[in-house]
């Protein structure tokens, strides 16, 4: 990847959906080689795929949680079928494997403190694999971003 490479992802990671030709413009570069460049970019798996971000309150999704869960064996029989059940569930909108006290961290995203006790109760307190399962209730979210740090990307031919 080169200087190029990283302003293109920078500028999609603004904007995804600003058009090859005006990418190309504020890149000083033809369109051709924007597009060839924007492709290898995701035939390469730079760019994993397109998204719209949503304001979850306004959709009513108010409560956002940290659930920190520890499983009750360290073993494939026991994480393969928790992965698989968080997986799918819609309410958890990212999962982490991880170390310290929790083997897994998840943000949980629900309507309220009433759906997110039956998230709990009916879902997670329900797989056996489960030994501890601990939350963290957000008051107030100081920052959201999507973008990743680029300058820290390795570089070629800079």
């Amino acid at each position: 990847m080169d200087r190029t490479d990283i302003r293109i992802l920078e500028r999609l990671q603004r904007d995804g959906r600003i058009s090859n030709q005006a990418l190309a413009e504020e890149l000083g570069i033809s369109p051709a080689a924007c597009w060839r460049r924007v492709r290898g970019l995701e035939e390469a798996g730079v760019v994993d795929r397109y998204a719209a971000l949503l304001n979850r309150r306004r959709l009513g999704l108010n409560l956002c949680a940290f659930v920190h869960v520890t499983l009750a064996r360290h073993v494939q029989e026991s994480k393969i079928p928790f992965e698989e059940a968080v997986l799918e569930r819609p309410e958890v909108l990212e999962c982490f494997a991880t170390t310290g006290d929790a083997d897994f961290i998840l943000q949980v995203v629900t309507a309220d403190i009433a759906s997110f006790d039956a998230f709990l109760e009916e879902f997670l307190f329900s797989l056996p694999q489960i030994s501890q399962v601990r939350s963290n209730i957000a008051l107030r979210e100081l920052k959201r971003d999507t973008a990743l740090p680029l300058d820290y990307a390795m570089r070629e031919g800079d």
